[in-house]
């Protein structure tokens, strides 16, 4: 399954800062991502857009991995300085990531 999602910096004088975290990824954060199956994960940046996209097999198991990771909940904290955030009802910050549909795909 390919996934692709959108994230927004809050604003573009970040862009260096986004890239410099990206490029010193813990390593635990790469043990998550593979044990989460995530595959041929990217992410791209204009102004203050961002772009992911990865490939699963299964995304419920992928998506739990994640949300269960308190490495992954650390790292959203060391990000939210970043990126727009929004806040759920238990007061826990997150940054906003939509979903987007595929449109076209050529093999």
């Amino acid at each position: 399954m390919r996934v692709g999602f959108k994230l927004k910096l809050k604003n573009e004088n970040v862009q260096e800062e986004y890239k410099k975290r990206h490029d010193q990824l813990w390593p635990e954060m790469l043990e998550v991502l593979d044990k989460a199956g995530i595959k041929n994960y990217s992410i791209w940046n204009s102004g203050q857009d961002l772009f992911g996209y990865y490939e699963v097999e299964d995304l419920d198991y992928s998506d739990r991995v994640q949300a269960e990771s308190e490495i992954v909940a650390k790292w959203n904290v060391y990000m939210q300085d970043l990126l727009e955030s929004r806040v759920d009802d238990d007061s826990n910050v997150f940054p906003v990531k939509e979903a987007m549909d595929l449109m076209f795909y050529k093999k």
